[in-house]
């Protein structure tokens, strides 16, 4: 996917994600999910758009993709910092600090050793379980074996994590913060 394309994928990651535990958690008011769920996948994924290792399923009208997977490759980070100013201001109150612990937690989960990071997956709602999360996930994880590096994720709804753990992803721990949703961080050995 050319970084020309990342709104195409961000589109479809609105819709993927709109009802996904955490994100709504963040983002409880429909409005305010569709005004900053967009520049939060730009601050946490766009190092995909930028290296050229965000996938996409197009669909076959042309226009809309099905599906995207957004990897950060070994070596390359979410901007943390735009992260954090975003969050502050569009978080509510009553979820920030748990908000803020719950991604402190996640971040000790992260491998120290070179990895592929994959912030976030998902499929149109319209489109899912015709195998387009398979997909992109066989397609990405091929790279990581080639290279033998692991894979990394966070799996924000419990119930993604039979899907990852059919492509060799292994629950690492169940992080739960206050009120937060649970999020298990899952890693992938190459192979």
């Amino acid at each position: 996917m050319k970084p020309s394309e990342a709104d195409r994928a961000i589109d479809v990651m609105v819709l993927a994600h709109s009802g996904d535990p955490l994100a709504r958690y963040a983002f409880p008011d429909p409005g305010q999910y569709l005004r900053y769920f967009p520049d939060l996948i730009r601050s946490f994924c766009g190092g995909a758009f930028e290296h050229g290792t965000a996938l996409c399923i197009e669909g076959s009208v042309g226009v809309a993709y099905w599906g995207a997977a957004l990897w950060l490759p070994p070596g390359v980070h979410p901007d943390e910092d735009a992260m954090g100013e975003l969050l502050q201001k569009a978080i509510p109150e009553q979820h920030l600090e748990d908000f803020f612990a719950l991604f402190e937690q996640m971040g000790s989960f992260h491998p120290d050793e070179p990895h592929w990071y994959l912030p976030l997956i998902g499929v149109d709602p319209a489109r899912q379980n015709n195998g387009y999360g398979s997909a992109l996930l066989e397609r990405s994880l091929l790279e990581c074996d080639r290279g033998s590096k692991l894979a990394y994720l966070e799996s924000t709804n419990p119930r993604n994590i039979p899907l990852y753990e059919r492509h060799g992803f292994e629950v690492l721990s169940t992080i739960q913060v206050g009120t937060s949703p649970p999020v298990s961080p899952m890693l992938r050995k190459p192979r």
